[in-house]
């Protein structure tokens, strides 16, 4: 009975918290297709992007956090030739270039609960001007739900936890749904997550029902150029569930020629976040760009007493023109 009671004390606060019914990840602003699927070949690149998380590094049972993602966009290539209806031969693209696709898989444990699954995007780029791109994404999302509990623990053998869906693993369909607008000087994403709130029912009939709720994100950027090669980034993220626990993160990035990112993050609710980033193109091929990143979370809490703190590292690794920022402009 001692086992059922740490259960509950782990599922209930992770049904209740919206940071720990959905991972957290602190350098989303690199890789927003995490937290928007319109986001998936919005920048005309291909990329592949790793992020391995811990919380609370030293603290049983927190949370654990990796991922794999891909991204890409067909672009605009080759021509065919056609009649107008007035007669008129004209050249015209064989796609137009406003495609993008993306997947991941990832694996996320928070203490007893374990979700390792998998999303698979559809996303849409229109131009709203000369330099303006606004997408559209769905995404399909599928994973194991599972809670790892020894089953040999419980003195009472009957406990209705013994035989539910939930120790043998579920597996959970879902979708989710994003709006992107990307400019040179400026970005703003809107995105759904968690759509259909998959339900599943713990025990017996005593038992409330427990689901997955939506979550809605709304993020923006602004690019404060500077003299020289030193650019500035005020950004702003914003995070609610239905359950009203809403959470911002409000932070500043340095950039130095597109090479060296350095930024600094408030996490309301008692968090700060400072992270590094910096891009390394070999010298035999300008067309791939190797980026590392590493953030650390200083939680402003009592539990920062018992733990070393959270620590993010992410290594991706870019394809296409890196030779102009936002070269893509010019290729659809």
């Amino acid at each position: 009975m001692k086992r059922l009671i740490s259960i509950f004390l782990i599922v209930v606060p992770w049904h209740i918290a919206l940071a720990q019914q959905l991972p957290l990840f602190d350098q989303y602003l690199y890789n927003k297709f995490l937290i928007n699927p319109a986001h998936a070949g919005s920048d005309g690149y291909t990329s592949f992007n790793m992020t391995a998380r811990e919380q609370w590094v030293g603290y049983s049972g927190a949370p654990k956090t990796y991922s794999l993602s891909v991204q890409t966009r067909i672009l605009k290539r080759g021509y065919k030739i056609r009649k107008t209806i007035f007669n008129q031969t004209v050249f015209t693209p064989k796609n137009d270039g406003k495609v993008g696709f993306g997947a991941y898989v990832f694996s996320d444990r928070n203490g007893l609960i374990q979700r390792t699954g998998f999303q698979a995007t559809y996303s849409y780029h229109m131009w709203l001007q000369k330099s303006t791109q606004l997408s559209f994404g769905l995404a399909v999302t599928g994973y194991h739900f599972i809670i790892n509990a020894d089953e040999q623990s419980f003195e009472n053998a009957s406990e209705p936890w013994l035989n539910n869906n939930l120790r043998r693993g579920i597996f959970v369909p879902d979708m989710d749904f994003g709006i992107y607008v990307l400019n040179p000087r400026f970005d703003f994403g809107f995105s759904a997550l968690q759509l259909f709130e998959a339900a599943a029912k713990i025990g017996d009939n005593t038992y409330r029902r427990f689901r997955m709720e939506r979550h809605f994100y709304t993020f923006g950027s602004y690019n404060l150029y500077s003299t020289g090669r030193n650019e500035f980034e005020p950004a702003v993220l914003f995070k609610i569930s239905e359950q009203l626990m809403p959470q911002a993160d409000i932070g500043i990035t340095y950039i130095y020629d597109q090479r060296l990112w350095a930024g600094l993050t408030y996490r309301t609710g008692g968090g700060l976040i400072a992270n590094i980033r910096f891009r390394y193109i070999p010298d035999h091929s300008k067309w791939t760009a190797l980026y590392f990143g590493y953030a650390v979370d200083f939680t402003l809490s009592e539990i920062q007493r018992v733990t070393y703190g959270t620590h993010e590292l992410t290594v991706a690794l870019k394809f296409g023109d890196s030779t102009r920022k936002y070269r893509w402009l010019d290729r659809y």
